[in-house]
């Protein structure tokens, strides 16, 4: 575990606790999404590899330079996408629902995870470590992103998870969980398509949403909060974001996108991360966070104590 400390300016101290993996056996191996080309990677695999390592440290330093602590779960050789840990499972109020993967190239991951998380539960640091039923698909937060203002997860189905999972997540979590269908396979998770920040307002991509799921978007927000991403900043993974209170971390931010954000209060840091869009991934993917607390389970708690 690492805890922020600043050698002059200590940052402020944040209760976000977040799981990272290091890249150091990340490559482009194979493809399961539009975004991979085994190809491409094997002819610069030695600086796409170096490039790697040092966009992930770049990440690392920012959220503990916000106060944030990393926990690190240990890379393994021959699973290059263990290192997107948003995929691990969904976090809520202290329990870790262990993702259940649809491509075989990921598959073995679940027992890593499983493994470490129940490491984290032994820790004191998890309060307990569950699983997804054998035939339900659900890649982790990568496709069930919390929205704290509405005190829901946006779901995202079809490419990866299915839409049965979001009656697991409701049960397990007591908590409104919201299925959309994903329709564009570039944005193959619910997390590079959709990003709710913590006062309300909602990043998306128009694009990776069928009408039904546009329309349960336009439902749950009012024109305010909906920032429509342009295709530009769509395809560098804008909506894979990750926010520490008011700050946001994304790999890429256009001018007119940074003035509306830092217009309503939020702080943009911009730390590049092109050697993972190679993989389909972004700031979001390479995170998950442990301390997730709904307003339910912290009302549980304050009876329970």
């Amino acid at each position: 575990m690492t805890k922020a400390r600043g050698s002059k300016n200590l940052p402020v101290k944040s209760d976000a606790r977040i799981l990272m993996c290091s890249p150091e056996h990340f490559a482009v191996d194979y493809a399961i999404n539009p975004w991979m080309d085994p190809a491409d990677w094997a002819q610069k695999s030695k600086s796409l590899g170096l490039r790697a390592r040092r966009e992930w440290q770049g990440l690392r330093r920012r959220i503990l330079s916000l106060g944030a602590t990393v926990e690190e779960v240990p890379a393994v050789a021959g699973l290059p996408d263990l290192v997107f840990t948003a995929n691990a499972a969904v976090v809520m109020d202290g329990i870790a629902l262990v993702a259940r993967f649809r491509h075989p190239e990921r598959q073995r991951e679940e027992q890593h995870f499983e493994r470490d998380f129940r490491k984290l539960w032994a820790r004191g640091l998890l309060a307990g470590v569950r699983t997804m039923p054998d035939d339900i698909l659900l890649e982790g937060a990568g496709d069930c992103v919390w929205d704290q203002a509405r005190q829901m997860f946006w779901m995202g189905y079809g490419p990866r998870s299915d839409r049965d999972a979001a009656a697991v997540v409701s049960e397990t979590f007591g908590i409104e969980t919201i299925a959309l269908e994903l329709a564009d396979p570039r944005f193959y998770h619910m997390d590079t398509a959709i990003s709710a920040l913590p006062r309300g307002e909602i990043l998306y991509v128009p694009s990776a949403f069928t009408e039904a799921g546009t329309k349960e978007i336009f439902d749950r927000t009012t024109a305010e909060q909906r920032i429509a991403l342009e295709p530009a900043d769509a395809a560098v993974f804008v909506a894979n974001a990750v926010h520490i209170g008011d700050d946001i971390i994304m790999s890429h931010c256009s001018d007119s996108l940074r003035e509306r954000l830092e217009g309503a209060g939020y702080r943009v840091h911009a730390t590049p991360l092109g050697a993972f869009h190679k993989s389909g991934g972004s700031a979001f993917c390479l995170t998950l966070r442990l301390d997730h607390k709904s307003e339910r389970g912290s009302v549980a708690q304050r009876a329970a104590s």
